[in-house]
């Protein structure tokens, strides 16, 4: 079966554009000098010890040159489309798209062809069942099929089967992704998450940007701030955000034997609160800017606990014509309230998105996950590349931190977060529809003070009407008991017999409502200046508002005030909307939120012109 460079026919040399592309097929594709796709096929041959002349060289050498031939006409598709497809009615592109899957079928096809002689072959090796079992099945033999799953396979393994030594060496220059080479570093079920959120988040500038996904909202925010942070940087954050943010912001990149990190809050929601707290920085740390310091925007919108609305693209504009990067959260939005990097004008846009996956985008309490959406150079560059911009491959999130962190998202938790977003949509309308009535009817007491633009007297309702789809709130909100005068026994007497309908729980963005009270919480890493400062005192309440049926809500906070409120503050249940203004505001509300859902739709006369 072994040949020699002796035997070999002697080809001529045709240098060709299609065999410099042919040679990306090739296991000598960084030493080949081949210049014809006959060439390659005898060279691939060779590499393998394979005689060309024997009774299964011959097939497999014409297979091989069909494949360098074919992989000019895949390229040539490739670039076809990228030009054309813009031109194309949206007939047309049905059609190519159809065409294409099918193709893929026939290429599987082939590949699952294949296998039969191939497992052959491998069962005449004749191993012993001791190796047969501790190596177990060749997985290829049985893989192609799952090609075609109607949902992302799970892929649970931590190491990859290589081609080939040089394209193996290209995998770990970032130069072949066809490698994933080891799951703390890729794993397909998690890249399909990533391009996911990326096509949900980015829409039409979906092809502008990359998502690297984390084991939790929390390591996907240290892992960007580790990215761009330094030390003796300075990080300027909006007020309210959450308690893990600011103890990870405040005390570990603040720390002086760490990053020691100047970290200052602004308060206020619009681009003017920005700018003013952004000169005073500028102002106070004129020496550490003066050395090459740098300064960085951290923002998240909704907040947590309120669920107050930042006017992101404002501020985004402000940064940017200052050369400042902004980091947001958009977290308690989800794409379905806000799409930030949908903007049409770049400069409204955050440098960097972060989701933690584990609340409203999985949707059911069954995983922690988080992502970091970015521009395509911003996040990965083959290792010693360069984008046109200038950026360097070491510059990028995938080399500077994902690569050598580990703070990786396996596959079984990026499959619950595929399966719970498609029901995002449905499920956030619910929930936000059950915010509006609920926060509605709680703030018709009138010792009741609800903040947050569920609340349509809170100063953030015209800007969340501006900024959020349909001017919906957040399925979050806080309420305070400050004006009844409540004792601390009292209220938490209140808040323990609020169970089974408002589940004690730590988090939010789950199927069910939860309640929480933030100072002893979510926020307790806040000291008490910290904590009046973000509008949270002793007697607030965070409400994640869940999927339940909105009276019955209604009816189980107002037993829970009935019983363990009243006997000590007589008749304030009674103060709450009761009755038929009850009925009024759920049906007034869900009917005039799903007319204007319904009439957001895009028109069907519009779409088929």
């Amino acid at each position: 079966m072994k040949t020699t460079p002796s035997r070999q026919p002697k080809i001529p040399e045709e240098p060709t554009h299609a065999v410099a592309e042919a040679r990306l097929l090739s296991p000598r594709r960084k030493t080949s000098r081949a210049t014809t796709t006959r060439a390659l096929a005898l060279e691939q041959l060779a590499h393998f010890s394979i005689d060309p002349r024997s009774p299964t060289g011959r097939p497999l050498l014409a297979l091989a040159e069909k494949l360098y031939a074919a992989h000019g006409d895949v390229m040539e598709l490739w670039e076809t489309t990228t030009r054309e497809l813009a031109r194309l009615p949206r007939e047309d592109r049905l059609a190519l798209f159809n065409a294409k899957k099918f193709l893929s079928f026939q290429l599987a096809k082939l590949l699952d062809t294949l296998q039969n002689p191939t497992r052959k072959t491998h069962q005449s090796l004749g191993y012993s069942n001791t190796t047969t079992l501790a190596k177990g099945p060749y997985p290829v033999f049985d893989n192609v099929t799952a090609l075609f799953s109607a949902n992302p396979v799970i892929t649970r393994t931590a190491t990859y089967l290589f081609a080939c030594s040089e394209w193996i060496d290209d995998a770990f220059q970032g130069r072949e992704m066809l490698h994933e080479i080891y799951s703390r570093l890729m794993n397909p079920t998690s890249i399909t998450l990533a391009n996911h959120i990326v096509d949900v988040e980015c829409g039409p500038h979906a092809g502008e940007y990359l998502a690297w996904n984390f084991n939790s909202g929390m390591a996907a925010i240290d892992g960007v701030l580790s990215h761009l942070v330094g030390y003796e940087d300075i990080i300027l954050s909006s007020r309210n955000i959450y308690g893990g943010a600011y103890q990870l912001i405040h005390d570990w990149f603040g720390k002086r034997s760490n990053l020691d990190v100047a970290v200052h809050f602004f308060d206020g929601t619009t681009e003017a609160d920005f700018r003013s707290a952004l000169a005073r920085v500028r102002a106070q740390h004129h020496d550490r800017l003066a050395a090459g310091r740098r300064i960085y925007v951290y923002l998240e919108s909704p907040c947590n606990p309120h669920g107050v609305f930042l006017d992101v693209p404002a501020i985004c504009r402000a940064a940017h014509a200052e050369l400042l990067t902004v980091i947001l959260d958009g977290t308690v939005a989800t794409p379905f309230l806000v799409r930030p990097l949908q903007a049409a004008d770049p400069a409204e846009r955050p440098d960097f998105l972060l989701h933690s996956y584990t609340k409203d985008l999985t949707g059911h309490g069954t995983t922690t996950a988080g992502v970091v959406i970015g521009r395509n150079e911003q996040m990965f560059i083959p290792k010693g590349g360069q984008s046109p911009a200038g950026h360097s491959w070491s510059d990028t999130l995938f080399w500077n931190v994902y690569y050598v962190k580990g703070a990786f998202l396996d596959s079984d938790k990026a499959f619950e977060v595929l399966t719970g977003m498609k029901t995002l949509e449905a499920r956030m309308l619910r929930k936000c529809i059950n915010t509006a009535i609920f926060a509605r009817w709680l703030a018709s007491h009138p010792q009741v003070t609800v903040s947050g633009p569920a609340n349509p007297a809170d100063a953030n309702h015209a800007v969340t009407g501006r900024l959020s789809y349909l001017g919906l709130p957040a399925p979050l909100f806080t309420i305070h008991f400050e004006k009844a005068k409540i004792s601390r026994t009292t209220l938490e007497r209140f808040y323990d017999t609020l169970t089974p309908m408002f589940g004690h729980m730590v988090s939010l963005g789950q199927s069910n409502t939860m309640v929480l009270c933030p100072a002893l919480t979510t926020h307790s890493e806040l000291g008490e200046t910290a904590l009046r400062e973000a509008g949270i005192t002793p007697t607030t309440i965070r409400i994640s508002v869940g999927d339940e049926n909105p009276r019955e809500l209604i009816r189980d906070f107002l037993l829970a005030v009935r019983n363990a409120l009243d006997p000590d503050k007589p008749g304030f249940s009674a103060k709450f909307l009761t009755g038929t203004a009850v009925d009024r505001l759920v049906d007034e509300t869900y009917l005039d939120i799903h007319r204007r859902h319904a009439a957001a739709q895009p028109r069907f006369a519009e779409a088929i012109v």
